[in-house]
């Protein structure tokens, strides 16, 4: 792959492909991570000269403009983490947009507006998305993909475009496939991956392939009801996948034939009620039970103080470490103990660590951890689990020609 390094930038007109899917409430950024983490390419390219122009995608709007998925508190952010006005196109190939980029100067940058606010961006149609993509190339003279977040899309700004235009990776994208040979080529052991989230489903790749790489593999979140299912124990209201059971009860049968270690939660933070989020109103009937003896009328929704010890010290002997998905309910201050345990452990460890992304990236910086104290945030997490897999990514195979 070229790098930005590559590219003769000055007077050129780059299109930036950034992935700037942040979380909002209210039209206000809850969490900037994506922004700063892309900021220093964009900076890199504006210091040469560049006229960039930036692109992204936020939420997941019907391929027409929606105002709740707007990029516009995006800019003013992205303005704010640049140290430079940041100019808005209101549409993606329209007049607008063809008028904010043949304003710009060298050294000057503009965004344009939701990509998916056009129907073609993730069109399963080739012809649909290369259509979208030549009126995209008709702005840039160049491209740099650095939306690691979308590398996993088969997108017309992320795999029909770099086609269409001299192309190089940025720096965001090569920091983050640099991380994930760490994790995947001769890695450094004993590899401890933490899993956490609802889903086992979400998982079920990833599982599969660290099954042949992984020492220890460390089951937390809601998906781990569907694990302690699979041994036969009561999981009361708790968030279950039967259907997935047989694949767990296989799984299980499969790491302690490949001396792979299988760890799930041994005591629950368990109520009748899921709590509310946003206010933090107190749970009233919230109790610890032993993992086998969850009420048939409550539901799991954090590890308990013996599963925090247990997982901090399946953890602390690591060389390395990936964690993807808190381990509870994170965004209640009851239930937030077992994620803010494991986010911990990592820091605590001597491991090269890797917080893949997603959920687990933004419990970091809403529970006040440092990120600084881990090796790696990652910007994607279901980019970095389907790396994870094996997969072939459509963005970084578009950035290789």
């Amino acid at each position: 792959m070229k790098t930005i390094e590559d590219l003769d930038v000055a007077g050129k007109r780059v299109f930036v492909r950034a992935d700037l899917n942040v979380p909002l409430s209210d039209g206000r950024i809850t969490d900037d991570g994506r922004i700063r983490a892309v900021a220093p390419t964009i900076a890199k390219l504006l210091e040469r000269g560049a006229r960039v122009i930036v692109a992204s995608h936020l939420g997941r709007p019907k391929g027409e403009p929606d105002p709740q998925f707007s990029l516009a508190p995006v800019a003013v952010r992205l303005g704010e983490v640049l140290g430079k006005s940041v100019s808005f196109a209101t549409d993606t190939v329209g007049e607008s947009a063809k008028a904010t980029v043949a304003a710009l100067a060298d050294g000057e940058v503009t965004l344009l507006e939701n990509l998916r606010f056009n129907a073609g961006e993730t069109s399963k149609d080739d012809a649909e998305r290369g259509a979208f993509a030549d009126q995209l190339a008709t702005l840039a003279d160049l491209y740099v993909g650095d939306g690691f977040g979308a590398v996993h899309r088969k997108h017309a700004s992320v795999y029909d475009l770099p086609a269409r235009l001299p192309h190089a990776v940025g720096d965001l994208i090569e920091t983050e496939v640099g991380v994930l040979k760490r994790l995947t080529e001769d890695v450094a052991r004993p590899y401890v991956v933490v899993l956490g989230g609802a889903k086992v489903s979400d998982k079920v790749g990833v599982i599969d392939n660290l099954l042949g790489k992984a020492d220890r593999i460390v089951i937390g979140g809601g998906m781990a009801y569907t694990f302690l299912a699979a041994k036969g124990y009561e999981v009361g209201i708790s968030l279950l996948q039967k259907d997935q059971i047989p694949t767990v009860l296989e799984y299980l049968d499969r790491a302690e034939k490949n001396g792979v270690e299988f760890v799930l939660p041994v005591d629950i933070c368990v109520s009748a009620n899921f709590p509310d989020t946003k206010t933090h109103a107190p749970v009233e009937d919230f109790e610890i039970v032993d993992a086998d003896k969850i009420p048939a009328t409550k539901e799991g929704l954090d590890i308990g103080p013996k599963s925090r010890e247990l997982f901090a010290s399946k953890i602390a002997d690591a060389a390395t470490v990936f964690w993807n998905g808190p381990v509870g309910v994170f965004e209640h201050p009851t239930f937030a103990n077992g994620t803010k345990a494991v986010a911990q452990a990592l820091i605590d460890s001597d491991a090269f660590t890797v917080v893949g992304g997603g959920d687990s990236a933004a419990a970091v910086r809403i529970l006040g951890f440092d990120e600084t104290e881990f090796g790696h945030i990652s910007t994607g997490g279901g980019a970095s689990l389907e790396y994870l897999e094996g997969k072939k990514l459509p963005g970084l195979t578009a950035l290789e020609g």
